[in-house]
């Protein structure tokens, strides 16, 4: 079982992903060596990696990292999560062609975090009192 990273992305494990988040934008591939869709999307997920030095490109071995894709209810693979300033902004499971993963990063570079962190703090609040 290999780390299926290269120079473009890192392995994220339960040990680096706190460091990891405050990196700032984080695209994580939850994968597994013998999913098939998972060996298809490595290179498309390398290659959006290296037009976008600027972002951190992640690979999450659900195998290995159990707890980690328990924490993100992954129960598909290949599965793409979406963090930025610590928020999951995105997740979806599938293969995500090239245009789509570009189409996303400048998606998530638009974001305005201090309205979306407005939004998870009222959701939040919402729940809380709904169990109250």
């Amino acid at each position: 079982m290999g780390t299926n990273t290269t120079k473009n992305t890192i392995e994220i494990t339960e040990l680096n992903f706190e460091a990891t988040l405050k990196r700032g934008i984080v695209f994580m591939d939850f994968w597994a060596s013998w999913c098939g869709p998972c060996r298809a999307f490595a290179p498309i997920f390398e290659a959006a990696a290296a037009r976008h030095p600027d972002v951190v490109f992640g690979k999450v071995d659900t195998e290995a990292q159990q707890r980690l894709a328990a924490t993100f209810q992954v129960s598909a693979i290949p599965t793409l999560a979406i963090l930025r300033d610590g928020i999951l902004v995105f997740q979806q499971p599938g293969v995500v062609p090239a245009a789509a993963l570009d189409d996303l990063v400048a998606k998530v570079k638009a974001l305005d975090m201090q309205d979306v962190a407005r939004r998870v703090a009222a959701a939040r609040d919402g729940a809380q009192r709904a169990r109250a």
